[in-house]
């Protein structure tokens, strides 16, 4: 059976990667990096720049392949998810059947902490229903959402109260906001509360040397952060950013 690592690098920073995730690397013989593009290559960069500090006497191999595209524009976003895992699957198990001998160990970099806003795993389930049989490893990692915390000096959750998280596009729903993260908010949605109580704790490439970072009132500093982002996106053709919008008591 064929032996497959799911290795959490982290949000940006190599040092903040584990004993634990070094000793996975040294264990790996094939890594499987997906290429997003050119607006993206930063990232493929960054896993590179990790395999040559941690792994400077080489003894590896690198399979870089285009990752396959979601449909951004489909009125159905689950669905349209859903269909782009269908998509990867596929490349996922032609690499572990094209790719990865029987005596070797196979690894994905992935950023973060694979089983928080990472669809590897469930990638994985749908892999093995199509015949692949794997032998599977999952290290932790540093989360954005530590980061961001540790960088703005807060802790995550307050006595007796709990911490939501959830995606960008779910923040509308919310009848009431007290400590709510938020991941994957492209649209920008925290830009459409008008309540003067809330505070903002924003982070952009955590981690990395591009770091962006804002707290304050929401009302009054959300027009730094929607300009910091645009800019941010127009520099570098991509963005990664959290945030934990947080009531004053």
């Amino acid at each position: 059976m064929k032996k497959l690592l799911l290795i959490g690098i982290g949000p940006g920073d190599p040092r903040q990667i584990t004993y634990e995730a070094v000793e996975a690397l040294r264990r790996t013989t094939v890594f499987f990096v997906l290429d997003k593009g050119v607006d993206k290559d930063d990232l493929v960069r960054m896993r590179r720049a990790i395999l040559e500090r941690y792994l400077p006497e080489g003894g590896y191999r690198l399979v870089q392949v285009a990752d396959p595209c979601r449909d951004g524009a489909a009125t159905d976003y689950v669905e349209a998810v859903h269909d782009w895992h269908v998509h990867r699957a596929a490349l996922y198990a032609r690499l572990i059947e094209q790719e990865l001998a029987g005596d070797e160990v196979g690894a994905f970099l992935l950023w973060g902490e694979p089983g928080l806003y990472d669809s590897t795993l469930r990638i994985l389930d749908l892999v093995r229903a199509r015949g692949v049989a794997l032998a599977l490893e999952v290290i932790p990692g540093i989360s954005s959402i530590q980061a961001l915390a540790a960088r703005h000096q807060i802790p995550l959750n307050r006595i007796g109260e709990p911490l939501t998280v959830l995606p960008g596009r779910r923040l509308g729903e919310q009848p009431r906001i007290d400590n709510v993260l938020v991941m994957l908010d492209g649209q920008c949605v925290f830009a459409d509360l008008d309540d003067p109580q809330l505070v903002i704790y924003w982070g952009a490439y955590l981690g990395t040397a591009d770091e962006l970072l804002v707290q304050g009132r929401l009302q009054e500093v959300k027009g730094q952060i929607l300009a910091m982002r645009e800019a941010a996106r127009a520099r570098k053709g991509w963005i990664m950013d959290t945030y934990l919008l947080r009531r004053e008591l």
